[in-house]
């Protein structure tokens, strides 16, 4: 399975979905912000969108496309203390890790 991940609306990685995969042993520094017009969109079979705004701007995908949305409040729109939004970056990367094992699981039977 190869997996990719772009936005409707790419910007770049922030500092702090960083920190919080950096928390789980996770080194993402790397990455990029990537444009869906950067990925193989032939290839996909399964789109998955985490925002509302995601589901309008989600490009037609040809073939048997398996569509899951996955909303998630932007963690970078978090306001609060530091730590607070830390909470949120936290939030949803745990929320999303849940969802991968699931959806994994699922795939597996």
């Amino acid at each position: 399975m190869a997996v990719f991940s772009a936005g409707s609306k790419p910007t770049e990685v922030d500092p702090r979905a960083i920190e919080s995969m950096q928390e789980i042993g996770i080194d993402i520094s790397g990455q990029r912000s990537k444009s869906i017009a950067e990925i193989p969109t032939d290839k996909i079979d399964c789109a998955i969108t985490l925002c509302a705004e995601g589901e309008e701007d989600c490009p037609f995908f040809p073939g048997d496309v398996t569509r899951l949305s996955w909303p998630h409040p932007d963690p970078a729109a978090a306001q609060g203390t530091r730590e607070e939004v830390m909470q949120a970056f936290r939030g949803v990367r745990d929320d999303l890790a849940r969802r991968i094992r699931e959806l994994r699981d699922a795939e597996a039977r």
